[in-house]
């Protein structure tokens, strides 16, 4: 198990366009490369289990996560299945005026990967995810 505290980035929109990025399946969910298969089940109001298939590693590997989201505060990611299930993490979302703030928090787990390269895995698979959606709220933007 390793936890991650990872503080200080930024998105380069305001909170409420990150949360109509974020609550647009299409464009949110086009936007990590390296996924396909996507369906959104339904839980309640503000959660939904993701399943889909991700490219790790040149295989595709199944993985569903338990999302729930808190506009405008953030959101919640439990991993129920893949090579992380039983990580958990919550990235939080900060007003800074035509920009956001994210921090993420969370706690990382898997029989799959030995502990000596669990966090540089965890953190490289964060920056990746993050570069996607900078990319992703830019065509997002262009859009509107």
């Amino acid at each position: 198990m390793v936890q991650i505290k990872d503080e200080g980035s930024h998105f380069d929109v305001p909170l409420d366009m990150l949360w109509k990025y974020i609550q647009s399946p299409i464009d949110h969910g086009s936007s990590h490369e390296g996924s396909r298969n996507q369906e959104m089940k339904p839980l309640t109001e503000t959660s939904f289990v993701l399943n889909q298939e991700e490219n790790m590693n040149g295989k595709w590997v199944k993985t569903s996560n338990r999302v729930t989201v808190f506009p405008p505060l953030g959101m919640s990611i439990e991993v129920l299945e893949g090579p992380m299930a039983g990580s958990k993490m919550i990235n939080i979302y900060t007003p800074k005026g035509n920009k956001t703030g994210i921090d993420v928090y969370g706690e990382f787990v898997s029989p799959h990967i030995p502990s000596n390269q669990l966090e540089p895995a965890v953190r490289s698979n964060l920056e990746a995810a993050f570069n996607q959606d900078v990319a992703g709220l830019k065509t997002f933007v262009a859009k509107k």
